[in-house]
């Protein structure tokens, strides 16, 4: 194995452990309201899916990409559902 890939499975490891604890450590009340904020994060992760689609240099670059492209979409596209049901909880009802 190559130093970089060595690097980039240590980067993505640790990323991943740093990711789940700070998950467990938010109260489930703030759940909602950070998902939505996550979702321009998503959107990030939709461009570099399409960056890395669009390279076209090895036919698995371009199916790993677009497999990124639909998760990351699905992704922002839940989000904006579940924010739009929070909002949708604040408003008042006709009566």
């Amino acid at each position: 194995m190559n130093e970089a890939l060595i690097a980039a499975l240590f980067v993505f490891v640790l990323a991943s452990f740093i990711g789940f604890e700070v998950i467990n450590k938010i109260p489930p009340t703030l759940h909602t309201p950070l998902m939505s904020g996550s979702n321009a994060i998503s959107g990030i992760a939709v461009l570099g899916a399409i960056v890395a689609s669009g390279a076209r240099e090895t036919n698995l670059s371009v199916i790993l990409g677009l497999i990124a492209v639909i998760l990351a979409m699905v992704n922002v596209v839940g989000g904006f559902l579940v924010t739009d049901r929070m909002l949708q909880m604040f408003k008042k009802k006709a009566s």
